[in-house]
């Protein structure tokens, strides 16, 4: 388990996805107004509101918009909260206690199809694993 950087459900989406681009990371933990794990926002579904629709309809139209207007595609996200861009069918959150296997998480991230486990003591988040933190863990023994 490592510390994990969580957003507000409430937060602001260019926020969360600066969190993303600044500490390189695949997605975020969403805390819910409860304090509790909400969900998982992945950073491919931030890039599926910034993508023009008929662009993801059809991805050989991106060749068509220029590097100037692409550069400028994060900008709908300054009005946006975390809530507005979770996908419809929100990725719950894998949860896990301190006291989880390797193979248990290894197991729950395979069935859950995510690689970020939130660690829960009790009520109390207290960090996540990552699927690369986990591989660096069993490949260092291996």
């Amino acid at each position: 388990m490592e510390p994990f950087p969580t957003v507000e459900i409430d937060s602001n989406a260019m926020d969360a996805a600066r969190l993303m681009a600044e500490q390189r990371l695949v997605g975020v933990i969403v805390m819910g107004t409860d304090g509790r794990p909400h969900s998982v926002l992945p950073g491919s579904q931030l890039l599926r509101m910034v993508v023009p629709e008929y662009i993801q309809a059809d991805p050989a139209l991106a060749r068509v918009v220029d590097e100037g207007h692409a550069d400028l595609m994060c900008a709908g996200l300054a009005d946006r909260r975390v809530r507005d861009v979770l996908p419809h069918d929100k990725v719950r959150p894998a949860i896990v206690d301190p006291d989880a296997t390797a193979m248990e998480i290894a197991a729950l991230m395979a069935q859950t199809h995510t690689p970020l486990v939130a660690v829960l003591d009790g009520d109390t988040y207290i960090g996540a694993i990552t699927a690369s933190g986990l591989f660096r863990r069993l490949l260092a023994v291996t």
